[in-house]
Formats: structure tokens, sequence, C-alpha cells
């Protein structure tokens, strides 16, 4: 069985609905996923730009979420989840808006595409104290077991 990550919010490669960006009310889109491989210990969700600023020329990957040591067991995230409704010992990293927490799309030029990256890994990660992506990433590596991914698209 693969690891599979979904959204009843919007299809792979599909529109993200601006509820879930700087155009609406800016929450996390609803997440589900299945297919977890029993040796997993935790999960890291990584949600990312790499067209901005201009997908035409693009110059950064933009990092809009990060969370780690969500447990195996758990199978999805809510809509506009808060911190504080994590599952137990979920741990959260620090997004490029320079805070915890979801930051929706909200692209300056174009359409941007948005990769919600989903990792299974064979251990528990330590705290990493808000880590950025790089920290996170350095942390994961060597652990991923199984990886998912889904791209929404948004312009604005």
């Amino acid at each position: 069985m693969n690891l599979i990550l979904s959204s009843q919010a919007f299809r792979d490669g599909g529109e993200i609905p601006a509820r879930y960006t700087c155009k609406g009310a800016d929450v996390s889109p609803p997440l589900a996923w299945s297919g977890v491989p029993s040796l997993a210990r935790s999960l890291a969700l990584l949600v990312e730009d790499p067209d901005a600023p201009d997908p035409a020329a693009p110059r950064m990957t933009w990092v809009h979420w990060l969370l780690y040591n969500i447990p195996p067991t758990t199978g999805s995230l809510e809509e506009g989840i808060a911190a504080n409704q994590l599952p137990a010992g979920t741990l959260e990293g620090t997004n490029d808006f320079r805070k915890t927490g979801y930051g929706g799309p909200c692209p300056p030029i174009g359409r941007h595409r948005y990769f919600f990256k989903l990792y299974a890994l064979d251990t528990l990660l330590p705290d990493l104290h808000l880590p950025a992506k790089g920290a996170l990433e350095k942390a994961m590596k060597g652990h991923v077991v199984a990886h998912a991914e889904l791209v929404g698209t948004f312009r604005k």
C-alpha cells in the first residue's frame, strides 16, 4: 500500500479554493491520508511554493506550513486546525512568514503551485524548537520511509 495524501477541498493539480488563501479566511484546508507504513513512528508535513516570487522567474521556495512528530495513527487534519487542536505530540516549525501555523497562498504575480508533502519517518524527531525547513529536512534525512504529495494551484 502506498502513502496517499488528499483533500476534500481540491483535487491533485486543481485550484485551491480562495477560502484557504489570503483572499479568503486563510485557514488550512482539510487533509487526509492513508497507507502509512507500519514501521512509521511519526509523520511530517511541509507545504511550500517553489514558484516564488514569480512563476516565470522563480527565485526561492516559500514555506507555508511545517508540522512534525504527527502520530502515525493520525489519518487527517481538519480544516482550519489550530495549534491547540493538533494531534498530541505534534510539533510546529517556522514558516517563511516568520511564524508557526498555516499561512495560505498569496502569490504576488501569476499562478503558483503549492506542494503539500507528507513524510512517514521511522523515528520520532527530537524537539527542534520551531525549526525552519532546512533544519527539519536535516533531522528527517535518512528516516523517510514513505512520501506522498498533493499539489494545488492558486492565482490571486
